[in-house]
This record gives C-alpha cells, sequence and structure tokens, in this order.
C-alpha cells in the first residue's frame, strides 16, 4: 500500500513506473474498510475472512464500487 498526497501524484509516481494507476481508496475509506473487516473479531481465535457477498456489501457501503472491487467478477483486482 503506497499513500500520496493527490490524485496528481499518484499518476505521476505510476507514469514514472510504467505501471497503470488503480482504483484509489481515501484514508476515510480505508478506516471504516478495516473497522468493518475486522470488527469486533480481528484478533480472534474466531476471526475469519469474509465471504463475497460480504464483501461486495462492504466494499459498496464505503463507495468502492465496480469490477475491482467485485469478489466474484473475472476483473477482481484487476482495472483492465
Amino acid at each position: 500500500m503506497l499513500f500520496f498526497r493527490s490524485e496528481e501524484h499518484v499518476q505521476r509516481w505510476c507514469d514514472s513506473q510504467g505501471l497503470p494507476a488503480r482504483p484509489l481508496v481515501t484514508l476515510e475509506q480505508l478506516w471504516h474498510l478495516s473497522v468493518t473487516w475486522y470488527g469486533q473479531t480481528g484478533l480472534t481465535l474466531e476471526s475469519r475472512r469474509p465471504r463475497p457477498d460480504e464483501m461486495v456489501g462492504i466494499f459498496d457501503a464505503i463507495g468502492l464500487r465496480g469490477p475491482f472491487w467485485d469478489p466474484t467478477s473475472d476483473a477482481f483486482g484487476r482495472t483492465s
């Protein structure tokens, strides 16, 4: 995970590395994602990864939408 000051900085870094830009996540979205994903059982033996349908709901609730964020899509984690 890399942190950038702005979308412009992201694009400059991607260009300099010859990489495509990926969907961006704000710090607020990242905070909500971590709190929701790990919840109250994140550090217990009962902890489990959310199921794909739960992931879709979590991502959607914080504004992360599209094939990149859909674990049931062939494009999950890819932008093209």
